[in-house]
C-alpha cells in the first residue's frame, strides 16, 4: 500500500530560489565559473572546518571535493552559456542534484536577478519518495542563504 501511495509522488523535485544583485552580470558571472570564488560567500565553502580540494583552472569541468558526515562531496561544473551555470552535486551513494543558476538582467539598471535551481531526481523506493516530499524545507534555507551571501559579496567589491 505504502509502494502504491509513493507512485502518486513525483519522480523529481525542484527547488527555486533567487535574489536581485545591485552589480553587473558581468561580476556576478565571474563569481559562479570559478569553484574557487565561491569559498568567498558560499556558507559551506567559508567553514574553517571543511577541507576543500578543488581540480581544473576554473570554467568547465572546474570540480570541488570535500568530506561531509563520513560521505565524499564532489560538486563540478557541466555547462556554461552566456546566462547559466550548470552544477552537479553528487553525494557518495545519493543521487545527483542538478543545479542551475541564471543571471537575468534588470531592463534599465545596473542590476540582476539571480536564480538558482536545483533539481533532484529521486528513485523509485517508497522511502526515496517520501524524502522527497521535504527536500525543499531541508535545502531550501541553504540556497537562500548562499544567495544573499553572494549579493552581499558581490556588492561589496
Amino acid at each position: 500500500m505504502i509502494t502504491l501511495f509513493s507512485l502518486l509522488i513525483p519522480s523529481q523535485v525542484v527547488v527555486t530560489k533567487g535574489v536581485v544583485v545591485n552589480n553587473t552580470a558581468k561580476k556576478v558571472f565571474d563569481e559562479l565559473t570559478v569553484l574557487e570564488n565561491w569559498k568567498h560567500w558560499l556558507p559551506l565553502f567559508k567553514s574553517d572546518s571543511v577541507k576543500l580540494s578543488f581540480y581544473g583552472n576554473g570554467g568547465l569541468n572546474e570540480a570541488c571535493e570535500w568530506e561531509s558526515g563520513g560521505k565524499m562531496n564532489q560538486l563540478r561544473i557541466d555547462s556554461i552559456t552566456t546566462d547559466k551555470v550548470e552544477i552537479a552535486l553528487r553525494t557518495e551513494g545519493e543521487s545527483a542534484v542538478v543545479n542551475t543558476i541564471r543571471i537575468f538582467p534588470l531592463a534599465d539598471s545596473n542590476s540582476v536577478q539571480v536564480e538558482w535551481r536545483a533539481v533532484t531526481k529521486l528513485k523509485w523506493y517508497p522511502w526515496e519518495k517520501f524524502r522527497g516530499l521535504f527536500i525543499e524545507k531541508m535545502s531550501g534555507d541553504t540556497y537562500d542563504e548562499a544567495l544573499k551571501s553572494l549579493k552581499s559579496y558581490v556588492e561589496g567589491k
